[in-house]
C-alpha cells in the first residue's frame, strides 16, 4: 500500500500525478484548468473555508507541479493563497487565563501593553507589545505562549519570516533549499518547484537517460520491494538505475585524499550545507571538499563512458534541484525529482511495481550506502583513509541539523577544538529526513543500514567492480 505521511503530502501526490499523466498523454494544456476541480469536486469543502478556496490553493500547486515562478531562482516557494492558517506572531494569552487576582503579567508589563478583559482574563494589545516575554514569565499558569510559525522554527536558517500581511516570506540571500520549512508547514503553504515535466519530455523523446538512486530510497516504497522499484523505473523508460551511493564511494576516496593533503576539511555531499557555509562562513569556504557530490561524481562517471546519454537523479533531496543547475554540476546532471515524484511518474504510468519482477541492484559499498544517514560521511572518509594506507588521524564531527553545522563551523573558524573534518547535514538525521520523502519516520535510517550491509565490504571493491 502506498503510505503518504499527510493529507498535505496526498495533495501534492495527486497533482504532481495528474499534471504526469497529462503530460505523457500529449493533452496538458487542454485539461490544466480541469485539475483542481477534479481532485477537489465538491461541493463541500474538506478542509478550507469554501471549495472555491481549496480550487484556487490546488491551482496554485499546479503551478508549482509545471516549474512555479521562473523569476524566482529559488527551488522552494511560499504560496500566499494557502499561508494563511497561523495564529499571530509573538505573545498571546491562552485560554488558560484563569483570571487571577494578582494579575502578575500586567504589573511586569513594561509597556502597559496588557489590560483585563470583563471576565478578568488579560489580553495583549499588539500595538504596544514588545516582545519581551516578562508576562509570560510572570505567569503562575503559563497561560501566555510565545507563537511562533511552524516554518520559521524549522528554518535553521533564518530565512523565513512572515511580513505585515501574515504570510510567510522566504528571504533568498539567507535560504539553502533545504525544504526543512516545507515539511513542517502543516497547510503546505511552501512548496518545492517540480521539474517533472522536463522529466517526462526526455521519456517521451526515448532520449538514453540513466535514472541515479540516492540510497535513501530504500524503505520509502513500502509497498514493493527495492528490485521491484528498479524494475518500475525501467518501465518508465530509464535505460539503466544506477546507485548513487557507487558515487559515494568516489566521493571518500577523494576526500580522504583531500583531507590527508590540507588537514582540515568540510564536507561537499550536501548542497545545502554548501550554501549554508558560502552565505555564513565565507572565509571558510576553501575548506570545503572541492569534490564534487557523489551525485555529480556518479554522473560524471556514467557521461565519460557514454556521452550521448541523459542523468537524472532521484532522491529526498529539494536542495539538488539547486545544486544541479550550478555550472560545475550541470554538464553531469540533467535533471533531479524526488520520491514524489517518482511515485508520481509510476502511477500516471498505471505500473503496478509490486506485481513486476526484481532486478538487482547491488554495486556500491557499504559505506557509500551509509551516505544516506548522519555520520556515514564520516564513517565512509575513514574507511578510504585506512584502504588508502594514507598516513593522517581524522578526527571527525558529524553534524546533524544545520544548527549543529553552525556550532561546528564557529569553533572551527575561532580554531576552538581538534576535529578536522566537518560532516555536514542540512537535514536533521541526513538524507533519511530529506523533504521530498513520502513519509518520515526511524525506519528510513534502519532500512539504509541494513541495505548498507548487503552492498560491498570495501570502498576499493565496489569501484573496481563499477570500472
Amino acid at each position: 500500500m502506498k503510505k503518504f505521511d499527510s493529507t498535505v503530502k496526498l495533495l501534492k501526490h495527486q497533482v504532481l500525478t495528474e499534471i504526469a499523466r497529462a503530460a505523457f498523454d500529449d493533452n496538458l494544456l487542454s485539461i490544466l484548468g480541469d485539475i483542481p476541480k477534479k481532485i477537489m469536486p465538491g461541493p463541500h469543502p474538506t478542509h478550507r473555508c469554501c471549495v472555491f478556496k481549496e480550487r484556487a490553493i490546488l491551482a496554485e500547486r499546479v503551478k508549482m507541479a509545471m516549474g512555479g515562478n521562473r523569476e524566482n531562482p529559488n527551488v522552494v516557494e511560499v504560496l500566499d493563497i494557502a499561508c494563511d492558517g497561523c495564529p499571530v506572531d509573538g505573545y498571546n494569552v491562552t485560554n488558560i487565563c484563569r483570571g487571577c487576582l494578582s494579575h502578575n503579567c500586567l504589573e511586569v508589563c513594561p509597556k502597559d501593553a496588557i489590560s483585563l478583559m470583563k471576565d478578568q482574563t488579560s489580553h495583549i494589545d499588539k500595538t504596544k507589545c514588545i516582545n519581551c516575554g516578562l508576562c509570560a514569565k510572570a505567569c503562575p499558569y503559563s497561560a501566555i505562549i510565545n507563537f511562533i510559525p511552524p516554518c520559521e522554527i524549522a528554518c535553521q536558517a533564518n530565512a523565513i519570516k512572515r511580513n505585515s500581511d501574515g504570510v510567510s516570506v522566504i528571504d533568498n540571500n539567507k535560504c539553502v533549499s533545504c525544504g526543512a520549512c516545507i515539511v513542517k508547514c502543516p497547510f503546505g503553504a511552501i512548496n518545492d518547484k517540480s521539474y517533472i515535466l522536463n522529466v517526462i519530455d526526455m521519456l517521451k523523446r526515448k532520449e538514453k537517460i540513466y535514472a541515479i538512486c540516492a540510497p535513501s530510497i530504500v524503505g520509502q516504497f513500502e509497498y514493493a520491494t527495492l528490485g521491484q522499484l528498479i524494475t518500475a523505473i525501467k518501465k518508465l523508460g530509464f535505460c539503466e538505475v544506477r546507485e548513487v551511493a557507487l558515487g559515494a564511494d568516489m566521493v571518500a576516496k577523494k576526500e580522504a585524499q583531500e583531507l590527508a593533503k590540507k588537514h582540515f576539511l568540510t564536507t561537499s555531499c550536501c548542497p545545502s550545507f554548501v550554501k549554508f557555509v558560502n552565505i555564513n562562513f565565507p572565509k571558510m569556504a576553501d575548506a570545503v571538499s572541492h569534490n564534487l557530490s557523489p551525485m555529480g561524481e556518479i554522473a560524471r562517471f556514467l557521461k565519460e563512458k557514454d556521452p550521448d546519454a541523459k542523468v537524472v537523479f532521484i532522491g529526498p533531496c529539494v536542495a539538488k534541484k539547486m545544486e544541479y543547475q550550478k555550472p560545475e554540476v550541470a554538464p553531469w546532471v540533467d535533471s533531479v525529482i524526488t520520491y514524489e515524484e517518482l511515485q508520481a511518474l509510476i502511477e500516471s504510468k498505471d505500473i503496478v511495481a509490486e506485481e513486476l519482477e526484481e532486478t538487482p541492484f547491488n554495486e556500491a559499498s557499504y559505506f557509500g550506502r551509509i551516505f544516506a544517514r548522519s555520520g556515514g560521511v564520516s564513517a565512509a572518509v575513514t574507511e578510504a583513509m585506512k584502504e588508502q594506507n594514507l598516513d593522517f588521524q581524522i578526527k571527525a564531527c558529524a553534524c546533524s541539523g544545520l544548527s549543529e553545522c553552525k556550532r561546528a563551523l564557529t569553533k572551527a573558524a575561532a580554531k576552538v577544538g581538534e576535529d578536522n573534518l566537518i560532516e555536514g547535514m542540512a537535514c536533521v538525521g541526513g538524507c533519511v529526513a530529506g523533504a521530498g520523502n513520502l513519509h518520515y519516520n526511524l525506519k528510513n535510517k534502519i532500512n539504509v543500514d541494513k541495505h548498507a550491509a548487503m552492498g560491498a565490504k570495501s570502498i576499493e571493491e565496489a569501484i573496481e567492480k563499477s570500472s
